[in-house]
């Protein structure tokens, strides 16, 4: 990802549209631009697309600052070039470049979270070049830039057979629909390059090449003669094969030159001509797919054996991480939620179980504020943990969002259920189905095996770790390694409806609270056990 910082200068590089007059007026007012320059993350520094196909560029805030309220203005080379516009200002309809109008399509269902996604669609080699998104406000601006490639693979070679010309056989091979513009080589049965005797090359009115090119077959060429054409950008190339006898060729011989003159003059002829080639390459292509299967049969071995190890790794590596699991269960708390610290958007269960969101509650900071707090609708812990340790599970359900955790008492809020997007907490999260990280404080993907329906957390508070685990299969998910400066609360985020169909709570999952401890040295042996069948066994669902 490509990020910028936000500053006036950046604006200065085209003249702006008077409609975002208005917009530039608010930000050179003193005191409303925020000291700490805003950062827009892009894409890479360079994508590449291939022609007739659609391309993304996503662009978003960090830490989940909402852009409903903000001018979202994809462009070209400078802003006054407008790619999408967000939202479609009314006073200046048909900003728009030409080139991009019926291709373009605003994906904004995570606007509300600072991330939007412009489709561009039947890519064309006049796209490529630089672009750039804005996001502009009352308060701040920020941009991001980056370069769009666009590269095309064309036809097939074909090869057609013109004449005799110089002693020889003159052949040419063509081909179209190629971007940018790509390279010919003539190659004998040696694989050494042959010299074409000359080559064209046209652009149609798309921006795709076209190629021809043509090369004289002399006597001693014979057996295979090929065509390969390469794109330049993607490193790949396509090629076509002939194979050529001798006796086709002009030579001093009287009775060559007579058959030759013949073959020329005869339909016959050239048809048997035609018909020895392809059944050449029909033999050739035969004996390379009896090549290929045998090679395929030996690969095919050495990856079963490779597999067979890594799934005795993975093996041993689930059964350790049970094992880890099940000595975090030994230290299983009852824990409950606090009515009191849960944001008004959320809806908590009698019992202090389950939360549950029935919508969001946006609120801006206000301008100018250095601390700038980003809105957070959680709820915590009535416990409060700050020595020993501590096990819980929740069952997240199929929701497609949700973010639990643990955080810092003392940890700075704007309001019940709230927090600071400063240090002070440690959370696991799962975005739209299938996104699963953790934040460090930026978000960090993981990659699970199988998707969790209960989430297992533990906290080591003399150890500084806080765990999470899969209470599906067992297995280990992520650990945070730190220094807690205060007690902690346990942290629930189930995150507003999404669309999907599954809008479950989060629910505390109730847990055999142990009587007894086990000694504190033999801690360390119990959590390094493998996981066996007989022991303690813990109800999942």
């Amino acid at each position: 990802m490509a990020g910028f910082p936000a500053s006036l200068d950046s604006f200065g590089r085209a003249p702006w549209p008077s409609g975002l007059l208005f917009h530039m007026l608010l930000l050179l007012q003193p005191g409303e631009l925020n000291s700490e320059e805003l950062q827009v993350i892009g894409p890479e520094a360079s994508i590449l697309a291939h022609v007739g196909e659609e391309v993304e560029f996503p662009c978003h805030l960090p830490s989940y600052q909402s852009a409903e309220h903000m001018e979202i203005r994809w462009f070209r080379r400078q802003t006054s070039e407008v790619v999408y516009l967000f939202p479609e200002p009314q006073e200046l309809p048909g900003q728009q470049m030409e080139q991009f109008r019926n291709r373009t399509k605003l994906l904004k269902d995570d606007l509300a979270d600072g991330t939007v996604i412009l489709q561009l669609r039947r890519v064309i080699p006049a796209d490529q070049g630089p672009y750039g998104c804005l996001f502009l406000s009352s308060s701040f601006s920020g941009e991001a830039v980056w370069e769009l490639e666009v590269a095309g693979m064309g036809s097939d070679p074909h090869i057609s057979l013109e004449g005799f010309k110089k002693g020889g056989i003159q052949m040419r091979c063509s081909s179209s629909g190629w971007y940018p513009k790509p390279q010919a080589q003539w190659r004998d049965h040696r694989g050494q390059c042959l010299p074409p005797e000359s080559e064209a090359i046209t652009q149609d009115a798309q921006g795709l090449f076209s190629l021809q090119t043509w090369v004289v077959v002399q006597e001693g060429a014979h057996s295979n003669v090929s065509c390969s054409i390469q794109n330049p950008l993607l490193f790949q190339k396509k090629e076509f094969t002939v194979q050529i006898a001798d006796i086709f060729l002009p030579g001093p011989s009287p009775w060559k030159a007579a058959f030759l003159g013949t073959l020329v003059g005869g339909l016959t002829l050239l048809l048997a001509l035609l018909a020895t080639l392809a059944l050449c390459c029909f033999h050739r292509q035969q004996r390379s797919q009896e090549k290929l299967k045998e090679q395929a049969d030996t690969d095919k071995g050495k990856l079963t054996a490779e597999l067979g190890k890594l799934q005795a790794e993975l093996n041993w590596r689930r059964a350790e991480g049970q094992a880890e699991w099940r000595a975090a269960q030994q230290h299983a708390v009852d824990v409950t939620l606090d009515p009191a610290s849960a944001h008004p958007s959320l809806e908590v269960s009698q019992d202090g179980k389950s939360v549950l969101s029935r919508g969001a509650l946006r609120v801006l900071a206000e301008p100018g504020d250095p601390q700038r707090f980003m809105e957070q609708t959680c709820v915590l812990s009535r416990e409060r943990f700050q020595a020993g340790r501590h096990y819980w599970e929740v069952d997240v359900g199929r929701r497609s969002r949700w973010f639990l955790g643990a955080c810092l008492e003392a940890v700075a809020r704007t309001g019940p259920g709230r927090l600071s997007p400063a240090t002070g907490y440690w959370v696991m999260g799962l975005w739209n189905s299938s996104e699963y990280f953790i934040l460090e404080p930026r978000r960090v993907a993981l990659s699970l095996r199988v998707p969790p329906r209960r989430v297992g957390i533990f906290l080591d508070c003399e150890a500084g770790k806080l765990a999470f685990f899969n209470g599906t299969d067992g297995s280990h998910i992520f650990t945070f390694t730190d220094t807690f400066s205060g007690p902690l609360c346990a942290y629930f985020r189930p995150r507003a409806p999404d669309g999907s169909e599954h809008t479950d709570p989060l629910t505390i999952c109730p847990l055999p609270v142990p009587t007894t401890r086990l000694p504190e040295e033999d801690d360390g042996d119990t959590w390094a056990q493998p996981f066996e069948s007989s022991d303690l066994a813990l109800d999942l669902w």
